[in-house]
């Protein structure tokens, strides 16, 4: 089951290079606790999101994935981070991205994929902005 339109954001971004590949981007300020985007996509069951072992599923619980794999859903670049300016947010069978501090234009949105994801697809080779910069204090 697929929702036909995400709900709609009052803030503006764009997809851009990122030092994980691809990421997105606030093309206008956006203040804390804002509705930013919805993740969203074709809700699967878990056997069928194991299937598709892709990097773009979100699992809601209850045996229920959604399939982010669609390029029309937006918030699939959004890159993690160990210090996160958003934050997801599940109501029911959506998945709501929301800013847990003031973002300002042409900043990159980012959320902690979970202790899970990390230690499964990104430990040691974290790209965040915080795991960059503690590597380059510690080669010093």
């Amino acid at each position: 089951m697929a929702y036909p339109q995400p709900r709609p954001s009052k803030y503006p971004v764009r997809v851009g290079r990122s030092v994980a590949g691809l990421g997105l981007y606030a093309r206008t300020n956006i203040p804390k606790n804002r509705f930013v985007i919805e993740y969203w996509g074709e809700i699967v069951d878990d056997q069928t999101a194991d299937k598709i072992n892709g990097r773009y599923l979100f699992d809601l619980g209850d045996g229920k994935t959604i399939s982010g794999g669609t390029r029309k859903n937006l918030a699939r670049y959004i890159n993690h981070a160990c210090r996160p300016n958003c934050e997801a947010r599940q109501v029911q069978d959506r998945m709501y991205i929301f800013s847990i501090k003031p973002i300002k234009a042409g900043e990159e949105l980012t959320y902690d994929y979970g202790k899970e994801y990390v230690k499964t697809f990104i430990k040691p080779h974290c790209s965040c902005k915080t795991c960059v910069l503690r590597k380059r204090r510690t080669k010093k």
